[in-house]
């Protein structure tokens, strides 16, 4: 008896992850904003906020390419103006996040007070309430990146 008619064969595949630039944005946005929240957390309570380490390849003095721990860079997304009020700006593509026109920061007051925002944000973006704005810096992205594969007239 042969070792395939043994099994139990079907015709399923493998569902291929959707290509949906929003879907995408919002997950690193969502990120992003937990980096935030963590790092907010680590300065109110007067800690270095150390972000998780991520595998790179590196080669070693030999040359051979080794698998090393390196540090993830994490820019804050808050500052404060001359008058010492908190502003926040959540980015897409590295690019601020305009929530209206013209309106990319949103003004927090105290840092105490951001850990509060940073939860709304997420529970704002996870509801699809900013689906329109990712969805647009989301589509300039892919148009900025298009640009640069294009190749060049010689």
């Amino acid at each position: 008896m042969s070792v395939l008619k043994t099994l139990k064969l079907s015709a399923a595949a493998p569902t291929a992850s959707a290509n949906d630039p929003l879907g995408r944005a919002k997950d690193k946005l969502l990120a992003q904003l937990a980096d935030q929240r963590e790092m907010v957390s680590a300065s109110l309570e007067g800690r270095l906020y150390e972000p998780p380490k991520m595998l790179a390849l590196r080669k070693d003095a030999n040359g051979q390419r080794v698998r090393v721990e390196v540090n993830r860079r994490v820019s804050r997304g808050w500052f404060q103006d001359p008058a010492g009020t908190v502003h926040f700006i959540m980015r897409v593509g590295g690019k601020p996040l305009e929530l209206q026109p013209g309106k990319a920061a949103i003004s927090i007051g105290s840092l105490d007070k951001l850990p509060g925002t940073l939860e709304a944000l997420i529970t704002a973006v996870r509801a699809g309430e900013l689906d329109p704005q990712i969805k647009e810096a989301a589509a300039a992205r892919g148009l900025m990146m298009a640009e640069r594969r294009k190749p060049r007239a010689a």
